[in-house]
This record gives structure tokens, C-alpha cells and sequence, in this order.
């Protein structure tokens, strides 16, 4: 909700830079979808856009509410006044006037019946004042609705990145005769990838949870080797390093670099990272024991980053 000091232009540029930030998002999420996502993507995108709509509409109704001193929640009873009758407008009859979504009878139904001044400064009508409310309103509608489309346009002529990197993966696979195997993308898919690796490549078993575990405690164990790497950007200071192994080993906290390094000397295997647009990351390369792939991923899946495990094809 705005604040009580935000003004209607103040209001409607947010209002204008929240519906494009959305578009952008959500032609995103399409983008990403596949033919198995899509109708829980799309249903998704509905839900997000018909929330802000909803939201936007309370916004503006809250404010006119308060500006001809009504009040929203009580539900007081319209009042109308010859004088400042342009500045007096109740929930309803600005619900009424937005029009979004009610058709023509709709509109008609909910209008208040005509109120005629019969003073000689306003011998115009209460209608045709609410009528000149409502075409403002539908100007602004019509605004919002530029503005979407605009971000929509921009968005499409942006670069593909997701369909870029799948194509660049594919081929480097192609080159290195390997196949990608699928993780599933909860949290905790480079320490599944590392765990299917030990198992193919070194039939040895383990679980995320003792992988997380291992990574935790060789940290701990090595601190001088780890500390320069967490540092946080955000606050210009190193992170504490047991409140970081804690969190790596209790909670879903993606994996990373420090994690790859830590588990190629727990196992003491050179791990690779491919990567679209980059050369490969290698860890521990010197390990003598058999190298475990990986495969990252920055922008082919919709939560974020992610990691697949590569098997020989």
C-alpha cells in the first residue's frame, strides 16, 4: 500500500514502473517454459498479473477515499456536496469508473443516478462530471496498457539467453562426447551432481546430506584456504565462517565454487565445471582419482543458477 504522503502522480508512476517491471518478468517465465511447465508457467503469470491489478486498483481507491475525506474500511455513506463535487469520491463510485474488466452494462448499472445543480456558476451535471472522471481513468488505463506493451516489445527483441547457453552446452557436449544428466533444481543439485559423479565414475555412494557435511567441516578444518572467499560484497566485510559451514550443512544454501574446491580434496578428484561462453572450471586438478563432471547453468532455468551432472555418452 502507499504511504499517506504519496501523491495520485507520484502513485500512478509507480504504478506504470511496477506493470512494466512485471512484463518483463513474466515474458521471462515464458520464455523458460517448456511444454511441460507451461500451463502452470501461464497460470502463474495470470495469478501475478491479476494480483497487481487488484492491488493497484485498492491503491487508487484508498487514496481518493482519503482525499475527499472518507473512510475505506467503515464503508461511510457517499456524501455530495454542489461545491466540491469533483473532489469528493467514494470507493464505490471509483471502482465504478475504472471500468476494468465490466462491460458496458455493467458500468451503466453501477452508475449513480443523475444529480442536477441548479445553481447558475454549475449548470452541469453530477453525470457529467463522474463521466469526465471516467474518461481520465480510461486514459490512464490506456497508458498502462502502452506501457506493457512496450516492455513487452523490448523484452522480445532482447537476446535469448536461455536458448543461447542450451545451444552452446549442447555443442560442447557434442565435442566431449558427453550426454547431460538432469538434477532436479531444489537447492541442492551441485552436491546431487557431485554425488551421481562419485557413483559412475567411482561407484562410491553418498548423500547430499553427508556431501554437505564433508564440504562443512573440511572448511572449518581449512579456514586460511576459505576465508578470502567469503568475502560480502553487501556489507564490505568477511562472512563469519561458522555461521557459513552451519548454514552450508543444516539448510538448502546453494553450492558453489568454495564447495566444488572443498569436495575435490575430500574425494581428491579433479572436478570440471563446463560452462556456456567460458572456458571450464578446474578444481583439484592434480586429485588422482577419477574427474568428475559437471555442467552449469545460468540462465536455463527460472529459480537461477544450476548444476547437471555429465555421463559419458
Amino acid at each position: 500500500m502507499s504511504s499517506g504522503a504519496e501523491t495520485e502522480d507520484v502513485m500512478l508512476a509507480r504504478h506504470k514502473k511496477e506493470a512494466k517491471d512485471l512484463v518483463g518478468r513474466t515474458t521471462g517465465m515464458k520464455k523458460q517454459a517448456n511444454k511441460n511447465t507451461r500451463k502452470n508457467v501461464l497460470k502463474q503469470i495470470k495469478e501475478m498479473e491479476d494480483k497487481l491489478k487488484q492491488r493497484h486498483e485498492q491503491e487508487l481507491k484508498e487514496l481518493h477515499g482519503v482525499s475527499a475525506g472518507i473512510k475505506v474500511d467503515d464503508g461511510a455513506k457517499d456524501e455530495v456536496d454542489d461545491e466540491d463535487d469533483d473532489e469528493e469520491l467514494t470507493p464505490e463510485k471509483l471502482l465504478s469508473q475504472l471500468g476494468l474488466g465490466n462491460n458496458e452494462s455493467e458500468s451503466k448499472a453501477t452508475e449513480i443516478p443523475e444529480i442536477e445543480n441548479n445553481s447558475e456558476e454549475g449548470g452541469r451535471s453530477q453525470k457529467k462530471k463522474r463521466n469526465r472522471r471516467k474518461e481520465k481513468l480510461a486514459q490512464r488505463e490506456a497508458e498502462m496498457k502502452r506501457i506493457q506493451e512496450e516492455a513487452r516489445e523490448e523484452q522480445d527483441q532482447k537476446p535469448d539467453l536461455r536458448s543461447i547457453e542450451l545451444k552452446n552446452i549442447k555443442d560442447l557436449c557434442d565435442i566431449q562426447h558427453v550426454v547431460q544428466y538432469d538434477i532436479t533444481p531444489d537447492g541442492h543439485c551441485l552436491f546431487a551432481s557431485i554425488a551421481d559423479q562419485l557413483k559412475i565414475r567411482q561407484d562410491t555412494d553418498v548423500g547430499v546430506k553427508q556431501l554437505r557435511k564433508s564440504a562443512a567441516d573440511y572448511i572449518k578444518e581449512h579456514p586460511d584456504d576459505f576465508i578470502p572467499f567469503l568475502f560480502d560484497e553487501e556489507t564490505m566485510s568477511l562472512k563469519n565462517i561458522d555461521e557459513y559451514v552451519n548454514k552450508l550443512e543444516n539448510t538448502a544454501m546453494w553450492g558453489g565454487d568454495l564447495e566444488i574446491l572443498a569436495l575435490s580434496k575430500v574425494y581428491d578428484s579433479p572436478i570440471s565445471v563446463m560452462m556456456s561462453g567460458r572456458a571450464a572450471l578446474r578444481m583439484n586438478e592434480e586429485g588422482s582419482n577419477p574427474e568428475l563432471k559437471l555442467v552449469y547453468y545460468q540462465h536455463a532455468f527460472g529459480l537461477g543458477e544450476h548444476y547437471n551432472s555429465l555421463h559419458d555418452a
